[in-house]
This record gives C-alpha cells, sequence and structure tokens, in this order.
C-alpha cells in the first residue's frame, strides 16, 4: 500500500471519528441546561470543525497528486465535504 493510501485511510478513519463526536456534541448541547457546558461544546465544536477543514485541504492535495477519477482521495473529499455541510447546516443550533 503506498504511504499515501495509508495517510488517506488514517484521515477516513478520522473524519468518522470527528464526525460522530460532532454529533454527539449536537446531541449534549440540546440537552443541557449547563452553561459552561454549553461554552465547553461549542469550543470543542470548532476545533473539530477546523480540523476537519484541514483534513479536507489535504485531501484536496492528495487528489491532485492522484490522477485516477476513483481513489480514496476522492472519498476523503466526498466524506468531508458532507460533513461540512452537515456542521454548517446544523451550526444555527449554538445560536438559539
Amino acid at each position: 500500500m503506498k504511504e499515501s493510501q495509508i495517510i488517506t485511510n488514517n484521515l477516513l478513519m478520522e473524519v468518522d471519528v470527528l464526525s460522530n463526536r460532532l454529533k454527539n456534541i449536537k446531541q449534549s448541547f440540546k440537552t443541557t441546561h449547563n452553561k459552561i457546558l454549553k461554552e465547553r461544546l461549542f469550543t470543542e465544536n470548532k476545533n473539530i470543525f477546523e480540523r476537519i477543514n484541514e483534513i479536507y485541504k489535504i485531501a484536496e492535495l492528495l487528489s491532485r497528486k492522484n490522477q485516477e477519477k476513483i481513489n480514496f482521495s476522492n472519498l476523503l473529499i466526498e466524506k468531508t465535504q458532507r460533513t461540512i455541510i452537515d456542521n454548517k447546516f446544523e451550526s444555527n443550533l449554538f445560536f438559539l
């Protein structure tokens, strides 16, 4: 397996974990009334979103290097884009 494939697979797993964490944060944010916890959840959500954006940029670089139309880099781009879109769509939750 090429090094770029190993990196891409690791990033795919990381995006999965981060996506699940974002869902858990949103659920916790909805159910808690503790102001300090809400602030911490908001900060954590922001940090995870920044990391997903970093992974997206890495995926674009890896995809440019790979000439194949179907590859793991493109899957990583798709997965990060969906996570970013979902997070932007649900970001209004934090301002209710």
